[in-house]
C-alpha cells in the first residue's frame, strides 16, 4: 500500500467510503454510483450475488424503491443480471464498463480525505486485534487458525479465496477474545464497504497476484500470533490491511486515467 499519511484531524467514521447513510433526497443514480464502485474495487466479484434489496436499503439508509432503481440501472449497463426463483437475485456479470468511470470518480473522489482517515483507523484496529490475538490465543484458537489458513491456501481464485480470507480474519478476531475491540473493527469495516466482512478483491486480471501476496501476509501473521509475538503481529496486520486501500486507489486512478 502507499506510505502512511498522518491523519489531519479524524473525520467521522460515518463519512466512510461505501456504506455511509445517504441523504434522504438522494436519487437512485447516486446509489448506483455506490454499487458500481463496490463492483469496481472487487467487493462483489463476477458471479457473486448482491445482498437482498432489504439489506442494501438498510446499509445505505434509503428506501427499497431507490435501491431497486439503482439495481435496474446496473442491469441496463450490463454489470448485473437478475434471476428469478428461490436461488435468484441480482448477480454480478462484469466489474467494469466505460460507464463505470464517472461513477467511481464521483463516489470515491468526494470521499478521498475521509477515506485516508478511515484507512489509518482500520490499520490501528487490525493491528490491535492481531496484538490481542497473539496475547490471548488458546490452543483451540491455534487449531482453528491453522485450519483457516489451510483453506485459504487451497481455495480457488476469486470468490472462494475471498470468502476464505474473511473466515481467516474472523478466526483472528475470535482469538483476540476482546468483543469490544473486534466490534469496533467490524463497525469500521462496514463503513468501508458494503460487502463486509468480505474485503475488496480488486480487478479480475490482478486477483491471482493479489491472492499470492495476501497468502504471504497470512502465513506470517498466523505464525506470529501462534508464536505470541505481539509486536510482530501488530506490524504485519497493519501492513496487510493496506491491500484493501490499494484496490480502492487503483480503481480511482483507473477512472481518472480513462
Amino acid at each position: 500500500m502507499t506510505g502512511t499519511e498522518g491523519a489531519q484531524g479524524a473525520a467521522p467514521l460515518a463519512e466512510g467510503l461505501l456504506s455511509a447513510p445517504l441523504p434522504a433526497v438522494t436519487r437512485g443514480d447516486e446509489i448506483a454510483d455506490r454499487l458500481i464502485t463496490a463492483l469496481a474495487v472487487g467487493e462483489y466479484l463476477p458471479g457473486s450475488r448482491l445482498p437482498p434489496e432489504r439489506e442494501l436499503s438498510l446499509s445505505l439508509g434509503v428506501g427499497r424503491t431507490a435501491v431497486r432503481e439503482a439495481i435496474a440501472r446496473l442491469v441496463s449497463l450490463g454489470l448485473l443480471e437478475t434471476r428469478r426463483g428461490r436461488q435468484g437475485g441480482s448477480f454480478v456479470t462484469r466489474q467494469w464498463e466505460r460507464s463505470s468511470e464517472q461513477a467511481v470518480q464521483r463516489s470515491l473522489g468526494a470521499r478521498w480525505a475521509s477515506l485516508r482517515d478511515l484507512r489509518e483507523t482500520l490499520c490501528l484496529l487490525h493491528g490491535a486485534v492481531a496484538r490481542s490475538a497473539a496475547q490471548n490465543r488458546t490452543d483451540d484458537d491455534v487449531v482453528v487458525l491453522g485450519e483457516r489458513l489451510d483453506v485459504f491456501r487451497i481455495a480457488a481464485s476469486g470468490n472462494a479465496s475471498q470468502a476464505a480470507d474473511a473466515a481467516l480474519h474472523a478466526a483472528i478476531c475470535a482469538a483476540a477474545h476482546n468483543a469490544v475491540l473486534t466490534g469496533l473493527l467490524a463497525e469500521a469495516e462496514a463503513r468501508l464497504n458494503l460487502a463486509a466482512p468480505l474485503h475488496p478483491w480488486g480487478p479480475v486480471d490482478g486477483v491471482e497476484a493479489m491472492e499470492a501476496r495476501a497468502l504471504v501476509d497470512h502465513e506470517r501473521l498466523v505464525g506470529l500470533i501462534v508464536g505470541g509475538d505481539e509486536d510482530g503481529a501488530d506490524a504485519v496486520a497493519r501492513r496487510h490491511v493496506r491491500i484493501d486501500f490499494e484496490m480502492i486507489e487503483a480503481a480511482l486512478e483507473k477512472a481518472a486515467d480513462a
